[in-house]
């Protein structure tokens, strides 16, 4: 050999051989793993297997509120005279249903008591009283607030 070449030989050490097993292992192990839920001890996660389907849940159902159905505001009118056999009573004026031009008829009720209901006003009636929608009574003007049952005594 030629000039003095020195070999170092290192020493090469290799992983051990991976050995497989060839029987085959007929109880495998399962790894059970722990679920923790703070405060309390660790659970196994085998026992938060899902329950079985229940019956899907029914709502609670309560009524529905019945909408209350507004009441008219009516206001009634009556009058107590005695107009005379064949001849009828009338109520002029302003407010819901009422003209000064033309008179609506009111209903007797009893021999002397004659009466009218009127619808909701948005204010307060002011009215007067004829005999067949011809002859007007007396004095002033009457009033009625909406929502009222008034009685009067109209002279002529």
């Amino acid at each position: 050999m030629s000039a003095s070449k020195k070999t170092k030989s290192k020493s090469v050490t290799s992983p051990a051989p991976a050995t497989k097993s060839t029987a085959a292992n007929p109880v495998a192990k399962k790894k059970i793993a722990v679920a923790t839920v703070q405060g309390t001890a660790p659970t196994p996660v085998a026992m938060l297997a899902p329950k079985p389907a229940a019956a899907p849940a029914v709502k609670a159902v309560t009524p529905a509120a019945k909408p209350v159905a507004n009441k008219p505001v009516l206001t009634t009118i009556s009058a107590r005279i005695d107009v005379g056999f064949g001849n009828a009573l009338f109520v002029r004026g302003e407010g819901a249903g009422l003209s000064w031009d033309q008179g609506r008829a009111m209903e007797c009720v009893e021999d002397t008591l004659w009466r009218i209901t009127l619808a909701e006003s948005a204010r307060a009636y002011t009215f007067k009283f004829l005999i067949n929608d011809v002859t007007w009574s007396a004095g002033p003007d009457f009033t009625a607030a909406c929502g009222t049952n008034v009685t009067l005594t109209p002279e002529f």
